[in-house]
């Protein structure tokens, strides 16, 4: 018997044509899902030295204007790969030239130095920075030079107990020396904070 092949009617050559566009349609798609890369995570801005002074008890607050000249600051690590985009400063005078530095606390490298323009006295000013890379776990150092700032204390003057927990943030001390010189503040106390000096955080993957 001899084969017969089956003549292609209209019906069959749309039914045909209709599948082979889908096929068509469904792959393109997925070459498109493919290419276009993942979107990053858009983690929110935290200020952790805010909850430090919240969380470490220092409540009692006493101005101090013209003192004398201290570099001060906060020791504290990331949880988390993040990055610093601001500093923020409040203090009970005015100075057109108040320096901050960020620190490498095991080597004592300077890391980044900012002078912002306290223009108003017992005012918050924020400064944008170029931002700064922060690395898990690893410890900075902040600080601030200044002859005025707020003398923060818990009442009845107890000690604050680190680490100090702040979001994504872990504080483990508060470090001073006097002098106006850029230089690293090693001398250790527990007992009260000296500021207001703090700065705007930023998770990334």
């Amino acid at each position: 018997m001899k084969n017969r092949t089956m003549p292609l009617n209209k019906k069959n050559f749309f039914t045909i044509m209709f599948f082979l566009v889908l096929s068509l349609l469904i792959l393109n798609c997925r070459n498109k899902d493919d290419d276009e890369p993942t979107p990053p995570n858009v983690y929110p801005v935290e200020n952790p030295p805010s909850a430090y002074l919240t969380n470490s008890g220092f409540t009692t607050s006493t101005n101090m204007v013209n003192v004398g000249d201290y570099e001060f600051g906060l020791v504290f690590s990331p949880n988390v790969t993040g990055k610093i985009n601001a500093i923020t400063v409040q203090i009970p005078d005015t100075n057109a030239s108040l320096r901050v530095t960020i620190w490498d606390f095991d080597t004592k490298a300077v890391l980044r130095t900012e002078v912002v323009n306290v223009s108003a006295a017992n005012t918050l000013i924020t400064k944008s920075i170029a931002e700064l890379a922060l690395v898990k776990d690893k410890k900075y150092l902040i600080s601030m030079n200044s002859n005025d700032y707020y003398y923060k204390e818990k009442a009845g003057g107890a000690s604050a107990t680190y680490p100090i927990a702040a979001g994504n943030i872990k504080f483990t001390g508060y470090q001073w020396r006097s002098g106006s010189t850029q230089t690293f503040p090693a001398t250790v106390d527990a007992s009260y904070y000296a500021g207001d000096l703090s700065f705007v955080f930023q998770q990334i993957d």
